[in-house]
């Protein structure tokens, strides 16, 4: 039972005992029996005043419950004049500011701490007490490359990629650098906060691809550079050398001179070679910036198609080839977009070696992109975190220079890419002419 109903309870029980007690004086004492009434009446009148006053208070303070529940902390009350209800009025005022200032700090904070997670460059992920993904800024959306599922709710784990994979293997406090296709590198560290009072993990995820190529390519370049320089000086000076050194050939005897002629031939014929050994380094080194024009990509295909064809049958290799009805046009460098779609065919035609297939198609949704697939032997895990490294190359021979200025052309380009093996166990090798769609 409520206060103010035991009050109410209370005043007329006792008012109705002092009634009927005064009942009895009402035949012989009628005098004494009209002042008891009004003693009554007062009793009433006092009481009802001492109710008003006990009452204001309860009032007050439901309202200011009801205030708070409804979270309105703009609702004051105006003092009364009684000492005992206006300190209570300044208690709940002050009180109601105080909360007023700290919702408005906290909204604010709230506010900006949003606006600042979501325009980092850096991906930021929170999870939950059970690991799933509560939060995510578009940067994080976009490095998880979900395809566009909606990854709230989900585990890492769960999340197709091989980003989210190795996410998904952190530990709390560990922070590790992840190469993913052998071009994109990611620093990542998993931490935690606490939120009333409850500890939540979050991971950051800092994209170093950008800085890491620049800082390879000023590395690589310098050393090119130095070593072109020196090469080409001494295979100079060292082949004017040999070959005036044939000029003393008739001075020998004529068994000797074929052998010694041979000689200086084929040293001037090896120095040639790695002369042209060091000219192919420096090329990579020395690609210019493209000369942007808005090209038909069909055009472009069927120039790759009439240079490559014939290879690809020599070695009965389907080379196939899905032209789009309308013009494609990109802004691209074509002489050296040509360039690279050849090397990325001739890279596959030398997967497949015999009697294969390989597909190029373009497609303008959900982004506009190319891709260039064929059934050769397939990337290693191995071979795939080591890719798009400058001058890496898994054939026995070779200077890795193929891939690497592929890289270098599109990446002056702009363009996004990726090459790995599919499920499906085809190699796909895609240029994303526009932002690469997540």
């Amino acid at each position: 039972m409520k206060l103010r109903l035991k009050f109410i309870f209370f005043v007329l029980i006792l008012h109705l005992i002092l009634v009927l007690l005064s009942l009895r004086l009402l035949q012989q004492y009628r005098l004494l029996f009209m002042g008891v009434e009004v003693l009554i009446l007062v009793s009433v009148i006092v009481s009802i005043y001492l109710y008003k006053s006990f009452i204001r208070p309860l009032n007050l303070i439901s309202a200011g419950i009801e205030s708070l529940k409804d979270k309105d902390f703009n609702t004051k009350f105006v003092k009364v004049g009684q000492p005992e209800m206006d300190d209570l009025i300044g208690v709940y005022n002050r009180m109601i500011d105080e909360l007023r200032i700290e919702r408005v700090k906290l909204k604010e904070q709230h506010y900006f701490l949003n606006k600042l997670i979501n325009a980092s460059p850096s991906g930021i992920i929170v999870l939950d007490f059970e690991d799933r993904i509560s939060h995510l800024n578009p940067s994080a959306l976009s490095l998880l490359n979900s395809g566009g599922e909606d990854v709230i709710g989900k585990r890492l784990n769960e999340i197709d990629g091989i980003l989210p994979r190795k996410l998904s293997r952190l530990c709390e406090g560990e922070s590790a650098i992840m190469n993913i296709d052998g071009l994109h590198s990611y620093k990542c560290r998993k931490s935690h906060f606490l939120d009333r009072g409850f500890q939540h993990h979050f991971i950051m995820i800092e994209e170093l691809t950008e800085e890491i190529l620049k800082t390879e390519k000023r590395a690589y370049g310098k050393v090119i550079r130095m070593m072109s320089h020196e090469v080409s000086n001494s295979i100079g000076a060292i082949n004017s050398i040999l070959s005036s050194s044939l000029n003393y050939r008739d001075q020998l005897n004529a068994e000797d001179k074929a052998d010694f002629e041979n000689a200086v031939r084929v040293a001037i014929e090896r120095n040639s070679r790695l002369s042209q050994f060091m000219t192919n380094f420096t090329d990579v080194v020395k690609i210019p910036p493209p000369a942007k024009e808005s090209y038909d990509l069909n055009r472009l295909l069927n120039s790759v198609k009439v240079l490559m064809n014939p290879q690809c049958e020599n070695n009965n290799i389907k080379l196939k080839i899905n032209l789009m009805e309308y013009p494609f046009l990109v802004d691209i460098d074509p002489h050296q977009m040509e360039q690279v779609i050849v090397n990325i065919v001739k890279n596959s035609k030398e997967s497949i070696g015999e009697n294969g297939e390989i597909f190029i198609h373009m497609e303008n949704a959900p982004a506009r992109r190319l891709s260039i697939r064929d059934n050769g032997k397939g990337i290693s895990d191995e071979v795939q975190k080591n890719i798009f490294t400058p001058f890496f190359s898994t054939k026995r021979d070779g200077q890795g220079l193929g891939l690497t200025v592929i890289r270098e052309i599109l990446i002056n380009h702009g363009f996004d890419f990726s090459l790995d093996t599919k499920a499906d166990g085809y190699t796909d090798f895609s240029i994303w002419f526009d932002k690469r769609h997540h």
